[in-house]
């Protein structure tokens, strides 16, 4: 009985190819590689545009695949919630996206499952310290800014309907 052999990836979601990384990697392993590019493009159609962390296990000796499909990058999620392209080059004096508490809070919801937070208010620092590193402030204030207020209380009314599962 053969080992089975896992690929890992990032794809965009939605528009995932057969050519690099995923083509080199599956190819040798005698898979339908379009099969396998099909599936994951119908897992991951609904991020799309936005990276996606995908693994594929593959039974060499069977030929049969398994797609499990990630949840996207804390950047990808709030560059699709801001509607930035990117982030910024220099994000301590261009800022190029702003965000609503309740946007943060929706995509720490998202990313949940995938953060190091012990709680509800940490996961949303998390989130709040990767928008000041891409650029984008949140209510139209830095990011620091807004961590500071979150420990203060200020927004405790986001945090106390939710239940963080750890």
């Amino acid at each position: 009985m053969s080992e089975k052999k896992v690929v890992e990836t990032l794809v965009s979601g939605g528009q995932a190819t057969a050519g690099p990384p995923l083509g080199p990697a599956l190819g040798p392993l005698g898979v339908n590689v379009l099969m396998i590019v099909n599936k994951i493009n119908e897992l991951t159609s609904s991020y799309g545009g936005m990276k996606v962390p995908v693994k594929i296990t593959v039974d060499p000796e069977t030929k049969e695949f398994e797609v499990t499909v990630g949840i996207p990058t804390t950047g990808a999620l709030i560059v699709k919630e801001s509607g930035i392209q990117k982030g910024s080059g220099t994000p301590q004096s261009m800022k190029v996206g702003n965000l609503s508490m309740e946007q943060v809070v929706k995509i720490a919801e998202i990313k949940q499952p995938s953060l190091l937070a012990r709680t509800f208010r940490a996961a949303v620092k998390e989130i709040l310290g990767t928008c000041f590193s891409m650029g984008v402030t949140v209510e139209q204030k830095d990011a620091r800014v807004v961590m500071k207020e979150v420990d203060e209380g200020i927004y405790d009314n986001f945090f106390e309907k939710k239940q963080y599962k750890r």
